[in-house]
């Protein structure tokens, strides 16, 4: 059996693709075993903003190429990023935003998707980013 590992995922965009990637990769991890915590900051809360989340734009700078890329997202029949967070939260995972962003995007927490809560920043990075085993950054 595979050791468990402790896993810190950070999303610091609002870009589908890079959402997305992010919450796959945090979604395979926690399937394999692994502890996961997923941390939004930056440009992130605005991923975990309940209004915002449905209407994430891939490759906004690319309009031609993120159109592609969302047609054949939906031929692959690849999960929404709301039923990302959906399994995510049912499946264990932590999912937290950054408080130092959140009301810098006129966002209080009542306007998080369900199941993220906002972290205490000192004690993500002593608790979560030391301790783990990977930390990857989107």
């Amino acid at each position: 059996m595979t050791p468990s590992r402790n896993v810190s995922i950070m999303c610091f965009h609002d870009e589908l693709c890079q959402v997305f990637n992010a919450l796959m990769t945090a979604l395979s991890l926690l399937r394999n075993g692994s502890r996961v915590t997923v941390f939004f900051g930056s440009r992130g809360v605005l991923a975990v903003h309940k209004e915002h989340v449905g209407n994430l734009a891939c490759m906004p700078d690319m309009p031609e190429q993120g159109a592609a890329v969302m047609k054949r997202m939906d031929e692959l029949d690849l999960p929404l990023v709301e039923d990302m967070f959906v399994m995510l939260a049912a499946e264990g995972a932590a999912l937290l935003a950054c408080p130092l962003n959140i009301p810098l995007f006129g966002m209080s927490p009542g306007d998080l998707v369900e199941g993220v809560k906002v972290a205490d920043p000192a004690r993500y990075y002593k608790d979560v980013v030391i301790q783990a085993d990977m930390n990857l950054t989107f």
